[in-house]
């Protein structure tokens, strides 16, 4: 009996919910290349050198595909999460959310890879530990009308992720602000490495570390802080994550990410907005004068505008996202031209309940000067010769949503 008491006091402080989304969708997807040689042959400083008046165009080639594919309006999930009221305002929570794949069950709560934490809060806040979500993600899907799935993900997202700024971050202490602050918010989140260190770099006869790039990689700094009252939500976001290192050569690879981004509801549409910058850079330590071949930083500019109109029990969506991605190649007579692309993303969500939508979304990027972003699906084609320039991709989604 006393147990049985024990255990109805413990019950009645905390609480456990499972919850989760199967998303299904029918999506289609085509990737168009082009071989735009003329026969002209370039140097390096982009003058023509030389003329095969026999070169024969080779036109385009296109990839598609049609899949039942998941995730194309919210991602497929399954979680639990439990809160115990601790007394004095205070309160321990955990979050484990897995990924699933429910168009052929390969996977389910194998990995906890969504998010992962335990977390400690009260009036000062919150501090949560483990796998979650990065800072600088949350502005590229909090202020995009698709949320970051599907075809109509914007580009920001899709760039900056394949530049090197990740959705998430293992290995995590972060620091969330209490919710009573007149509608400020805010993060901040350091991401340990967990990598070896050696002392001295090197022993007689022994490579040491074995793998020498690796002794940083996987580190994360990055803060969040916003304002939403009414209508209006604004964020300011700064993540550094390190991609890539020669620890003892004295040179650190990172990728430092500032984006912003905000929201306006009028009540008849929402209006979206975000301006994002990466840089991709090498750090130098030591010997200034000997410095690795490739030291030029890369840089990723992007920008989004959406919106989002709701009509009975649907929405309307879309959106309008571009990018430049500049190298800095050292050239002051020759400049390579930027890689860019922009994409137009239409959508409608009807809801036939608050826990399931049937959902439509057709998506389109036009690359420029050599930039290959897809909406999904297969890569881009291209030959042995190298000869094919990524152009455009197409996509649609068709699907349900529900949610439990």
């Amino acid at each position: 009996m006393a147990a049985l008491a024990v255990a109805g006091v413990a019950s009645a402080q905390s609480h456990v919910t499972l919850f989760g989304v199967v998303d299904a969708s029918i999506s289609g997807y085509s990737n168009s290349s082009r071989d735009l040689n003329n026969g002209v042959t370039y140097n390096a400083l982009g003058f023509p050198v030389a003329y095969n008046p026999f070169y024969v165009n080779q036109g385009s080639v296109r990839v598609s595909r049609r899949e039942l594919a998941n995730s194309a309006y919210n991602a497929s999930k399954l979680g639990f999460r439990g809160t115990e009221d601790l007394g004095g305002g205070l309160a321990a929570s955990f979050w484990l959310e897995a990924p699933i794949k429910n168009d052929d069950g390969s996977e389910g709560v194998a990995t906890f890879s969504r998010r992962s934490t335990v977390s400690l809060s009260g009036g000062f806040g919150e501090v949560r530990l483990g796998r979650d979500y990065t800072p600088t993600f949350w502005n590229n899907t909090v202020f995009d009308p698709f949320g970051t799935s599907g075809v109509g993900t914007n580009l920001v997202q899709t760039a900056t992720s394949a530049f090197g700024n990740p959705t998430r971050a293992s290995n995590t202490i972060g620091y969330f602000l209490p919710p009573n602050l007149g509608g400020f918010y805010g993060q901040l989140q350091y991401g340990f490495h967990e990598k070896d260190k050696y002392s001295p770099g090197s022993a007689p006869g022994v490579a040491t570390p074995p793998v020498i790039n690796n002794s940083r990689t996987g580190r994360y700094v990055g803060g969040r802080f916003g304002y939403a009252n009414g209508p209006l939500d604004v964020a300011l976001a700064y993540g550094s994550s390190t991609v890539g290192d020669n620890y003892y050569a004295g040179t650190t690879t990172k990728v430092n990410t500032l984006n912003l981004g905000a929201s306006y509801d009028f009540g008849p549409v929402k209006l979206f907005g975000e301006l994002s910058r990466a840089k991709r850079k090498i750090d130098i330590d030591g010997d200034f004068f000997v410095r690795p071949a490739a030291v030029a930083p890369d840089k990723l500019n992007g920008w989004l505008v959406g919106v989002t109109a709701p009509v009975g029990a649907g929405l309307i969506r879309a959106s309008y996202s571009a990018v430049k991605y500049k190298t800095d190649d050292n050239n002051p007579y020759f400049d390579t031209p930027d890689k860019k692309a922009n994409k137009l993303a239409l959508g409608y969500v009807h809801n036939l309940s608050k826990r399931t939508a049937l959902y439509a979304t057709i998506a389109r990027i036009s690359n420029k000067n050599g930039a290959g972003y897809t909406v999904g699906g297969p890569v881009f084609y291209n030959n042995a010769a190298n000869v094919f320039t990524p152009k455009t991709s197409t996509g649609y989604d068709f699907g349900i949503r529900h949610a439990f």
